[in-house]
């Protein structure tokens, strides 16, 4: 697991994300993603809805479509070709 310490000034006093850097940001884009990953179980299958709402538990701007799609990009989440179903990448 990753040490979360770098990201926490972009973290909440509960945890969410706060805050959506610009790509010049990488690195902490990066650690979001892994960190926001997290919270998803291994070996688990999750409906569109589900990681909706899983993801909307853990930022507070709005825009869970778009951490969706990072984390998918990122290989951090993996999902069916049609988007029915997702689960954590390994």
């Amino acid at each position: 697991m990753s040490d979360w310490t770098e990201i926490t000034k972009y973290l909440d006093q509960e945890g969410r994300v706060k805050v959506w850097l610009s790509r010049r940001n990488r690195k902490y884009q990066l650690e979001v993603l892994k960190y926001l990953a997290s919270k998803f179980e291994s070996n688990t299958y999750y409906t569109e809805k589900e990681v909706t709402k899983l993801i909307n538990q853990y930022h507070t701007f709005g825009d869970h479509a778009m951490l969706r799609r990072e984390m998918f990009e990122a290989k951090l989440l993996d999902r069916k070709i049609d988007g029915s179903v997702y689960w954590r990448a390994s």
